[in-house]
């Protein structure tokens, strides 16, 4: 089936409210412009917990549709039509595959007011299977409302900017600090992004619920954990341990029929249902392309993209150990605002050098990073987070968690959470994490938060992370010799580029439309990284060509007694057994 053909078209029937005057002071009222995340995510005095943010996250998207818009067509008309069928709490516009806004109601029932006047377009050259989503489209107004037309949509950003346009503005801030927070400030996720990803979650669910009534759809990683960036993959949780089955008597008489069959492993009712709902978004689900089923990997999971949104998403069944280690990540990240900030230095300043990639292989992880940084942290005198064997003394009998047999306890109440007092400034600590990790002894310890402290390594490899929740498991297990030698060298250079004053120190006067880049802004130039690096490659190359030429002038040297011994050997057995001398060439 066609893509177009899977959208449900959204035709607008029917006239404008007959007092557009109340109607403009009505916008005015209820239409909220951008809102800064930050007043959504902390109440006064105190932190909020993950799961109540996901919990308004969640309601939020159940009181929101995703229309296509045609970019022609006046935003103050488009917004009058959708008025008829409630209060718009919050609306915003973006590009994806085309131009799309989303609108959240005040009430849910303004969307099933809306569905209701939605029609399923006809196809005639293919045979269609209706599905009445909550992705719309807008085709046609009356002609009179594309007069005097005003193109005034600002578009959402849903990409981060460029790395070229991201050393500009850093080169302007006025503090190595500045700059570590300015980096964050472009690359994190925006509420807009945050409440398109829930959506995206919510539609998937309107599929998977015709199968399992109770089921949910989770973001699980970066999309929730406080360290995503624009742009980053969404990874979802098929959720059934809601689904309530009860074991009384039911007083009506009346129970649910259902078939259970017998199966090997629970990974095969996961990959079972996987299946199934990875056949029905293929066939109908609008927006969603590139299905791949990935059932026999360690954790199975659908991969497909979600072309309204523009995201690439990966849906799991069986994966909870992951999402209580975004809660882990989620309450680092709240604990202490420089954690973030120094995540999102070290994650970008590793991509702009080709230590992470987002092609599978022997790279090292965005996670991986994240860990090192955590355990970086924990080592600072004094801490200035905890370890997580000291969150789970914290933490109450409501913080049990045991999942698939590893202990996830720790403590979720941040009041409980008392932070020594450390005044390291964010430059002090971007150098001593490079410092750190340029003298880190990879070959014999490895990486381990739940106890802050390293260890000798339970195995061969190259590098050694422990999982916090499945300590068996090394999450860095893919890395080989050569990335953790790049990473190393890159580590050492970087280090060496910080204590430069000539780096750190804006020029004077230097106040253009292109300053010079300076401090942070210098480290995320390739150019300086490998200009350093060629001088000592040239250094090393001249020492290295010499040992070579003294190893080779040495193996000569041997070779040539050897075979002056041989020689001699030889001449001595033919001269008495056959009274001849052999060449001398063979020398």
């Amino acid at each position: 089936m066609a893509t177009s053909c899977a959208f449900t078209k959204f035709h607008m029937r029917g006239t404008l409210l007959k007092n557009p005057q109340k109607v403009d002071r009505f916008l005015c009222r209820t239409v909220r412009t951008v809102a800064s995340a930050k007043s959504e995510v902390f109440h006064a005095g105190g932190h909020r917990s993950l799961s109540a943010l996901q919990e308004e996250r969640f309601q939020q998207a159940e009181r929101s549709v995703l229309i296509g818009y045609h970019s022609r067509i006046n935003e103050q008309t488009f917004l009058k039509n959708l008025s008829r069928h409630g209060d718009i709490k919050k609306y915003f516009f973006y590009e994806s595959y085309g131009v799309y806004a989303l609108v959240e109601f005040t009430n849910r029932e303004s969307v099933a007011s809306l569905l209701d006047e939605a029609v399923i377009p006809t196809c005639n050259h293919e045979a269609t299977v209706p599905f009445k989503s909550r992705l719309l489209s807008v085709k046609n107004l009356d002609s009179a409302d594309h007069l005097n037309l005003q193109l005034n949509q600002q578009f959402q950003p849903q990409t981060s900017m460029p790395i070229n346009q991201l050393i500009k503005r850093l080169a302007k801030e006025k503090t190595v600090e500045q700059q570590l927070i300015s980096l964050t400030e472009a690359y994190q996720l925006t509420e807009e992004n945050s409440r398109l990803r829930f959506l995206v979650c919510s539609l998937i669910r309107d599929l998977a619920s015709t199968y399992f009534p109770e089921c949910t759809i989770k973001p699980f990683g970066s999309s929730v954990n406080g360290f995503g960036k624009l742009g980053c993959d969404l990874d979802m949780i098929l959720d059934i341990d809601g689904t309530s089955i009860s074991k009384v008597k039911p007083k009506s008489g009346l129970s649910m029929e259902f078939q259970l069959k017998r199966v090997s492993s629970e990974r095969v009712v996961t990959q079972s249902m996987l299946s199934v709902i990875g056949e029905s978004l293929d066939r109908f689900a609008p927006g969603c392309v590139g299905i791949q089923k990935i059932l026999n990997a360690r954790c199975p999971l659908l991969r497909f993209a979600h072309q309204p949104s523009g995201f690439q998403c990966d849906l799991t069944a069986n994966n909870r150990v992951a999402v209580k280690s975004t809660e882990l990540l989620y309450l680092y990240g709240e604990l202490d605002p420089r954690v973030r900030f120094l995540v999102f230095t070290v994650r970008c300043w590793a991509r702009v050098h080709n230590i992470t990639s987002n092609i599978p292989g022997a790279w090292i992880t965005n996670f991986s990073l994240t860990v090192m940084v955590l355990f970086f942290l924990q080592k600072r005198n004094p801490p200035i987070i905890p370890t997580l064997d000291h969150l789970k003394k914290l933490a109450g009998p409501a913080d049990r968690s045991v999942v698939e047999g590893n202990d996830c306890t720790f403590v979720r109440d941040f009041s409980k959470v008392l932070l020594q007092k450390n005044s390291n400034t964010l430059e002090d600590l971007l150098r001593e994490f490079f410092d750190f990790y340029a003298t880190f002894p990879f070959s014999n310890m490895s990486i381990n938060i739940r106890t802050g402290k390293e260890q000798h390594k339970p195995e061969v490899a190259p590098l050694h992370i422990q999982n916090p929740f499945e300590s068996s498991l090394n999450i860095s297990k893919n890395v080989n010799n050569s990335q953790l030698d790049r990473f190393i060298a890159l580590c050492q250079e970087t280090s060496w580029l910080l204590q430069q004053s000539e780096t750190m120190i804006p020029r004077a006067g230097d106040q253009g439309d292109n300053p010079t880049p300076w401090g942070l802004a210098s480290l995320l130039l390739p150019s300086q990284v490998v200009a350093v690096k060629s001088r000592k490659e040239t250094t090393g190359a001249s020492q290295r060509e010499d040992q070579e030429f003294t190893g080779i002038f040495k193996e000569y040297q041997v070779n040539k007694k050897l075979r002056r011994l041989l020689y001699l050997r030889l001449c001595l057995f033919l001269h008495l057994f056959l009274g001849c001398i052999p060449f001398a060439d063979f020398l």
